[in-house]
């Protein structure tokens, strides 16, 4: 058989897909400019679809291959069809260097969900085995910006394709068990945090955002399913027993704790890329969710101190010195505070003098 590549999708007026993905070094704009399907000519000349009717989902094992600047007539046959039931996750690092965050003109095998390059995986959300798709980059922001890596393999905007050859079936994240979604939650919360340590805050911040995700929905459910284990471990009877997954997971109150400490890590990403509002909210759910979060307090002080809220401020730094007192960087960042508000108190009485001689 022979694979002839279709273009679809271009005629019908549909406007462009766009979104925003992360990687290492800031964010980046993807439009998806094409999309072709791969079909199949038979021996007796019918042109068949080998397209799947479903697109991967959360732990879909996806073979995927991406080459930039690949033109839009590629007549690469190289595409297999068919189920797949074996395939084994190929081990690559993000680098700082790289946008796509993938080894570029290779086949290899990710897991969906996982974050490893956010460029490829939006893409194959939305694709089906035996698609190809065209994908154009531009950084978002100022491009002059330090925090916004440009490439240097090639002009911008970038232009890449991206195929997906085969997949295994995953699971939307509603249709997941609750234990399924814990190990997710704990494997976003542990690749957080290598990503952080290894200078990937904007990689950090995008695991502690999926781990989130999952979490929020988590919590009403362990919350549902609660009662019924708290009644057969007292004894009391019950028309309804709680399953075994039920008694397997981690309390209500485990699963705050690991809301707020994920909370409190999302904001401190949000500090180093210098947004604090954001670095705000995130540490002030923490503190509401675990109020002797001593990091969170800590946290929401910078924040406030960074926007100038100098009273907020005062109080994390004093509501962190009462957990942990005489602790060094508590000391040091209220007196900081306080001589900064008499720095401002002194420049506004100056300034009402001058109105009033």
């Amino acid at each position: 058989m022979e694979a002839v590549p279709t273009l679809y999708g271009e005629a019908d007026g549909a406007d462009v897909p766009s979104w925003v993905s992360v990687c290492p070094r800031g964010l980046w704009r993807v439009q998806q400019k094409h999309k072709w399907s791969q079909q199949t000519v038979s021996d007796s000349g019918n042109i068949t679809s080998c397209l799947s009717k479903t697109c991967p989902s959360l732990g879909s094992l996806c073979r995927v291959r991406v080459q930039l600047q690949v033109q839009k007539d590629d007549t690469d046959r190289s595409l297999v069809f068919g189920d797949v039931t074996e395939l084994a996750v190929t081990p690559f690092l993000r680098c700082q260097d790289s946008v796509l965050q993938i080894p570029v003109g290779d086949w290899i095998t990710l897991r969906l969900g996982e974050g490893q390059c956010d460029v490829t995986e939006a893409c194959l959300e939305g694709m089906r085995a035996g698609e190809k798709c065209e994908i154009q980059l531009t950084p978002l922001g100022n491009e002059a910006d330090a925090s916004v890596h440009q490439p240097s393999d090639g002009n911008l905007p970038l232009c890449a394709t991206v195929e997906l050859q085969a997949f295994t079936p995953g699971k939307e994240s509603w249709e997941m068990p609750a234990d399924e979604k814990v190990e997710w939650v704990k494997s976003h919360k542990e690749r957080g945090g290598v990503r952080f340590r290894g200078g990937d805050v904007w990689g950090a911040a995008d695991s502690y955002s999926r781990a989130l995700k999952l979490l929020i929905p988590l919590c009403g459910l362990v919350g549902a399913m609660e009662p019924k284990a708290q009644e057969l471990e007292s004894g009391e009877e019950s028309d309804t027993s709680p399953s075994e997954e039920a008694l397997q997971l981690p309390s209500r109150d485990e699963l705050k704790i690991i809301k707020a400490e994920l909370h409190s890590n999302l904001s401190l990403c949000q500090l180093k890329l210098n947004q604090p509002e954001r670095a705000k909210a995130s540490a002030a759910k923490a503190t509401k969710l675990e109020p002797g979060a001593s990091k969170a307090w800590y946290r929401l002080g910078q924040a406030c101190q960074m926007l100038n809220e100098l009273e907020e401020a005062k109080q994390a730094f004093r509501k962190l010195l009462e957990l942990q007192p005489d602790l060094p960087a508590a000391v040091k960042a209220l007196k900081d505070v306080i001589h900064k508000e008499k720095q401002r108190n002194a420049q506004l009485g100056q300034r009402l003098s001058k109105m009033f001689t």
